[in-house]
């Protein structure tokens, strides 16, 4: 019996974690930013790693929490934080998009970059971190659930569930940014490379209006 119920909670917890991942919010500002800093593919999956790993230790901490406070409170801490989800990556783009077009004039004005429009020695550090704490703001409750089902089997068949979890997401995150990273990077315009980093942050800002506008 408990055989059967860890495959069938292994399975769904495959799928909620491959299926939630593609959301376009999960894998477009990374290919964004990606396409605006020049990052490698092998950058570019590392820091979808990073981040994804943070979206989903999120989650699964939120999963644990309920486990002691009970399912309902934190369902409703989980919805609330994930209603946030669209209202964060609009604010991030508008910032982001914001320090690429001052970049970019500036850039353009004096021909070239001056380290006081950056105002830090690596841009891109500032925005994995960014990246990073915006992924981690954003957990999925659907997996809460999941947990609550598995603690009867004992803690090692729920860090097994946990880890099928986090594979999965992980895996489409990454399964979804390359492409995307690589049909970006096809396209070559002068503009787009002045105004990348504006760009990126303008691509970040409507996906967060659609996650806002469909509900996400």
């Amino acid at each position: 019996m408990n055989d059967g119920l860890f495959g069938a909670l292994a399975a769904l917890a495959a799928s909620v974690g491959a299926l939630h991942s593609l959301a376009p919010d999960h894998w477009v500002p990374f290919a964004a930013v990606s396409r605006a800093r020049g990052w490698s593919a092998g950058r570019t999956a590392r820091v979808t790693l990073l981040c994804g790993f943070g979206h989903v230790s999120a989650s699964v901490l939120l999963g644990l929490v309920a486990l002691v406070l009970g399912r309902e409170v934190l369902a409703a801490l989980g919805a609330r934080l994930e209603s946030l989800a669209g209202v964060l990556l609009i604010a991030f783009g508008l910032l982001y998009g914001l320090w690429g077009m001052r970049h970019a004039v500036g850039e353009r004005l004096h021909g070239h970059s001056h380290r006081h429009y950056d105002h830090v020695h690596d841009p891109s550090h500032i925005t994995v971190l960014g990246l990073f704490l915006l992924f981690t703001a954003d957990p999925c409750v659907a997996v809460m659930p999941i947990m609550l089902a598995a603690a009867p089997l004992g803690a090692v068949k729920l860090t097994m569930l946990v880890l099928v979890y986090e594979t999965a997401t992980l895996a489409a995150m990454v399964g979804l940014v390359l492409p995307a990273r690589a049909g970006a990077n096809v396209i070559r315009a002068h503009w787009i490379e002045r105004y990348g980093d504006a760009a990126a942050g303008a691509t970040i800002a409507a996906v967060g209006l659609l996650v806002l506008s469909l509900g996400w």
